[in-house]
């Protein structure tokens, strides 16, 4: 099984699993800086407990939702082209920073964002290959 998984696994399948790997970072991301969110809001006991369970899940959900965006952007891109190049990279980095923008509703982050993810995403898909 040699080549990238796009080219041998269907795109649902990558996608899916991008969402569960990233959305369970996302997850530990929030169950580590709940804590001491809540203990900066002066919270204690069950509405601390209640405040960490919100927050890993805030974090799971959009960084899965995130991860999902540009997976299958990405993987949908290099089917429809035929082609594995740095563009595929780059248009689903910034689809996927669009997403993290639009999330905020900062309309005016929109695409230094989309600028920023897609150039990040292009430079860990050469980092990768290296």
């Amino acid at each position: 099984m040699e080549g990238e998984p796009y080219d041998v696994v269907p795109c649902s399948s990558v996608t899916v699993d991008s969402i569960l790997r990233i959305g369970t970072a996302g997850a530990i991301w929030g169950l580590c800086a709940g804590p001491h969110d809540a203990r900066k809001k002066g919270l204690a006991g069950a509405a601390q407990l209640a405040f960490v369970a919100r927050s890993a899940g805030t974090f799971g959900i959009q960084y899965g939702l995130v991860a999902g965006i540009c997976t299958l952007t990405h993987c949908g891109l290099q089917r429809y082209r035929g082609k594995s190049d740095w563009v595929n990279g780059l248009v689903a980095g910034a689809v996927a920073g669009g997403a993290i923008a639009a999330m905020t509703r900062s309309w005016t982050q929109v695409i230094p964002m989309a600028c920023l993810v897609s150039a990040f995403k292009v430079a860990t898909d050469y980092a990768r290959a290296v």
